[in-house]
């Protein structure tokens, strides 16, 4: 059942950035990445180098663009291929106010020709497959019936690959934050585009937390998105590894932490990165486990002292270490 399934982390702003895809791969081995979105205006206007930049361990990665001009995208899909992607995703999923003034994200759902379009113009510039991430739907247009017009407008200019977030997007009166949490879940209406359009990879997104919830989802889609449960609890990537995928050969939580020592090392020579920036990410690495709150503290302060360097990490190990320790003596 799992030879063709997938599982993949969510792209989401501010979080999932190059040094947050590094430590999900040193986790979990097969899962699929993705960039926080990225405008066309940011790669054609901006820092193109920063934004693309990965690391090879990375690999499989997806860029996801911002943007609603045909043009714009193929444009930056040939760059995001030329940079070594795998992919292109194209967001429209996006409910925030900002994105919305820029006529992207979300509120393409209301024209999927536009949409079609820019797909087509993507597929036409680049090799590397391209996809859409939408949501069921946006507003009161929130039915099967729209979902379905959307999704089959595109696939008639051969795309095969959509990621769905099993809530609809309100682009007025709610904050993105509440956008992931208040709409209610649907996912039969997954379930029902992946029956109606079976030739197409359909994967799921939205509320996936648990071991249980990927195996009931494996029995409709080809696919599950984790959202906010990989950023505050990243060794759940490690538990579908093994326990939907039989992969043993995963690292342990202090491995991880001590690899990411090294990446840190890296990061601050090539680059002069501040280590806080890395290590924010990792703050849930012993999410639920004896010593995570000694971790979690450390963490959060010594990464913000002048002159912070990648002892950090050995300080948290050892904070986490001792609190262990002190819990079993008791």
């Amino acid at each position: 059942m799992t030879e063709n399934f997938e599982f993949s982390v969510a792209p989401m702003m501010d979080w999932t950035d190059r040094h947050c895809r590094y430590f999900h791969r040193l986790i979990s081995p097969q899962a699929r990445l993705y960039t926080e979105m990225v405008t066309t205006g940011a790669l054609l206007h901006g820092d193109a180098t920063r934004f693309l930049r990965f690391d090879e361990r990375e690999h499989p990665v997806v860029l996801q663009l911002g943007g609603s001009s045909a043009d714009d995208l193929a444009r930056c899909a040939v760059m995001g291929a030329e940079e070594g992607y795998d992919e292109i995703n194209l967001n429209c999923g996006c409910p925030s106010d900002r994105v919305q003034s820029g006529a992207f994200g979300a509120c393409l759902m209301k024209d999927p020709a536009l949409v079609a379009d820019c797909m087509e113009a993507m597929k036409r510039a680049v090799d590397i497959p391209v996809s859409v991430k939408c949501r069921i739907g946006i507003d009161d247009l929130d039915d099967f019936e729209f979902l379905d017009r959307f999704v089959g407008t595109i696939a008639q200019r051969g795309v095969e690959r959509f990621d769905i977030h099993a809530r609809k997007a309100w682009l007025q009166g709610l904050s993105p934050k509440q956008n992931r949490e208040i709409p209610v879940l649907d996912y039969d209406r997954i379930y029902a585009i992946k029956e109606k359009y079976p030739h197409l990879q359909i994967t799921l997104n939205g509320g996936v937390t648990t071991i249980d919830m990927v195996q009931e989802h494996m029995v409709h889609v080809d696919g599950v998105m984790i959202g906010r449960e990989a950023y505050s609890n990243p060794y759940f990537l490690a538990e579908i590894e093994c326990d939907i995928f039989k992969n043993q050969n995963i690292l342990d939580r202090d491995t991880v932490a001590l690899k990411m020592i090294q990446y840190i090392k890296k990061q601050m020579e090539e680059f002069d990165t501040p280590v806080k920036s890395i290590t924010r990410h990792i703050l849930g690495l012993y999410h639920d486990r004896p010593g995570a709150k000694a971790w979690k503290r450390t963490l959060s302060t010594l990464p913000y002292e002048d002159g912070a360097g990648p002892e950090v990490i050995e300080a948290a190990l050892e904070a986490k270490n001792a609190a262990v320790a002190a819990q079993n003596a008791a």
